[in-house]
């Protein structure tokens, strides 16, 4: 029995637009989740002088939307909607960002896809997960220098902050994202009928 995500189809069927909305609004609410939880890690690491480590340890948490929906979706533009679509969840649930949310959405759905669209959105596995993190990290991280002042910090900061975020890509969309894709395809949710 063939998958919708192993078809060869080019366009956007309502099978599709379904689970997107489904990871939408699964994922965002786990952003919206891990906004207090990034407000205690913060409060926590500042008397060290490490609080800007509490967004990239989390990030990979707030960027698991568009591997997911990219995974499970397989067409192009499925990240960078799913991301936004998402952060638009966690807006509307009262995230404590509010409308900057969906901008930083935007930005994270570009970088994850990006890894994607390098492996011309053939590989759906490992390898196209390990190129979304590391595009995602780079992009992001580029993002953080300007929007929240990482261009002030000393180098050696930079990398370890660099690092941390790869990391934190790499287990929340990739270790976290594949075993949630695992679940959706035993469900049967991905079967025709």
């Amino acid at each position: 029995m063939q998958t919708v995500s192993e078809s060869k189809q080019h366009h956007w069927a309502l099978r599709d637009v379904l689970l997107l909305a489904f990871v939408a609004v699964f994922i965002g609410f786990i952003f919206w989740v891990l906004g207090p939880v990034y407000n205690i890690l913060a409060a926590a690491l500042t008397p060290m002088g490490l609080a800007p480590f509490a967004n990239d340890l989390l990030i990979g948490g707030w960027m698991m939307a568009a591997p997911l929906a990219s995974i499970l979706i397989r067409q192009a533009g499925a990240g960078v909607l799913g991301e936004l679509f998402a952060s638009a969840v966690e807006m509307l649930l009262g995230g404590q960002w509010g409308v900057a949310t969906l901008l930083s959405g935007l930005v994270q759905g570009v970088g994850s896809e990006a890894g994607f669209a390098a492996l011309a959105y053939k590989d759906w596995h490992w390898r196209g997960i390990f190129a979304s993190a590391i595009t995602g990290t780079i992009i992001t991280f580029i993002w953080s220098l300007f929007r929240d002042g990482y261009a002030s910090y000393h180098v050696g900061l930079l990398v370890a902050l660099f690092i941390t975020r790869f990391i934190s890509l790499l287990f929340f969309g990739g270790v976290l994202v594949v075993a949630i894709q695992k679940l959706i395809e035993k469900s049967g949710v991905l079967h025709r009928g």
